[in-house]
């Protein structure tokens, strides 16, 4: 995992500031706030990425339907096969369809 690489109690205060949001507007503003719209862009990109490629979609699709480079999604590739399966636990509390 390695995340271990970086834990610390830095990371944990922003986890748990993450964690006090409490709904999307406040979402919104703390990472308006906390990134740059590149940061964001780049966040959201690669779950939708990890979306598509459990949905079945190809790279070529991917690429094209989301912007991302194939760098991106053989990257987002690598994490859904040997990751922590976040991407999978969150697009499951989703409910968002994908293809096993």
């Amino acid at each position: 995992m390695q995340i271990e690489k970086i834990r610390g109690q830095v990371l944990n205060e922003l986890f748990d500031a993450i964690l006090t949001l409490e709904n999307r507007e406040e979402c919104y503003q703390f990472f308006d706030d906390l990134c740059t719209v590149n940061e964001l862009q780049s966040l959201s990109q690669r779950l939708q990425v990890a979306k598509m490629i459990k949905q079945g979609y190809t790279y070529a699709t991917i690429e094209e339907e989301s912007g991302a480079s194939t760098a991106t999604i053989s990257r987002v590739k690598r994490s859904l096969q040997w990751g922590n399966d976040a991407y999978s636990m969150i697009l499951d509390r989703m409910n968002i369809d994908t293809v096993e």
